[in-house]
């Protein structure tokens, strides 16, 4: 395969707005963000949510342009208990299995509650800030299937949702990724990639070579990709098409799912962008097929 390019910039003019929402937006310190070449874009039209009220201001501190945080309990709707821990990122609407993170290196050592405090959740189909859904990243710590259940109406306009995902339930009573999976392909959505390393830890007292966060084999969370059904393609609308085709080709590399939905952007509109983006993407002329990427 030829260089990596920009898809967005290659498209220019007809390129659309792509709009993001980030459910569990706080910035991790020294963590790049998951969509950084989608905003290099300049295409991304951002509202983030970010529960604990001090790390949503740094947030909005950024004044990054249509960027905007609000605080707000992502959920079901319904009165909730948050727990917050001793290392943030690892708070949540349920409580942390101690006895169960016990058992595995530096788990248990960062999910330690310090407060639980009765919040009131809110749907994702219930925020009027939020006008439309195109890509939704989601990392609520177990929370994630009720967003999706509180989320039907905007989640039938997305295209792409990226969730993190749990092997082994790390909270009391939280949704696996079974769980995740049957509700996503129930809602029109098919797992496309794992879009990191799957992450765990090593039952202790062993550790591995790198240190104290390595896994040697119990697999515990990733983050996950889901797209819209490919096979259903030709239904979405122009704009869907360009838009799932960026995100694919410009955050996830993924050419050969892109190269499917220009090909239906074509069916649909009788342009011909697909054979401009695999002769940009492989040197050569679509009609000399198939191509070892």
């Amino acid at each position: 395969m030829g260089a990596q390019f920009s898809l967005a910039q290659m498209l220019g003019k007809i390129a659309p707005m792509i709009d993001l929402v980030d459910v569990g937006a706080m910035s991790v310190e020294g963590a790049q963000c998951d969509y950084a070449p989608l905003l290099k874009t300049g295409l991304c039209r951002v509202v983030g949510f970010e529960p604990v009220q001090s790390e949503c201001d740094k947030l909005n501190a950024r004044k990054q342009k249509n960027h905007r945080y609000l605080p707000y309990f992502i959920g079901d709707g319904t009165e909730r208990r948050f727990h917050l821990t001793n290392f943030v990122p690892t708070s949540s609407l349920f409580e942390p299995d101690a006895a169960l993170l016990s058992r595995f290196n530096n788990l248990e050592e960062l999910c330690r509650v310090v407060e639980s405090s009765p919040v009131k959740t809110t749907r994702l189909d219930d925020i009027t800030e939020i006008t439309g859904i195109d890509f939704l990243k989601i990392d609520i710590q177990g929370a994630e299937l009720d967003a999706f259940r509180g989320g039907t109406r905007l989640l039938a306009g997305a295209v792409v949702i990226c969730t993190e995902v749990e092997f082994i339930p790390l909270y009391k009573g939280q949704p696996v990724f079974a769980d995740i999976d049957s509700e996503l392909r129930r809602q029109g959505f098919l797992l496309h990639m794992f879009a990191d390393s799957i992450s765990g830890r090593a039952f202790k007292p062993l550790m591995g070579p790198r240190g104290i966060n390595e896994r040697l084999n119990q697999v515990l969370w990733t983050d996950a990709v889901y797209v819209r059904n490919f096979m259903t393609f030709d239904a979405l609308s122009p704009e869907q098409l360009l838009k799932l085709a960026i995100i694919l080709h410009d955050l996830y590399h993924s050419a050969d799912l892109a190269n499917l939905a220009l090909q239906s952007y074509d069916r649909v509109t009788g342009k011909d962008v697909w054979k401009a983006y695999m002769t940009r993407l492989t040197g050569r002329n679509p009609g000399e097929m198939p191509v070892f990427l």
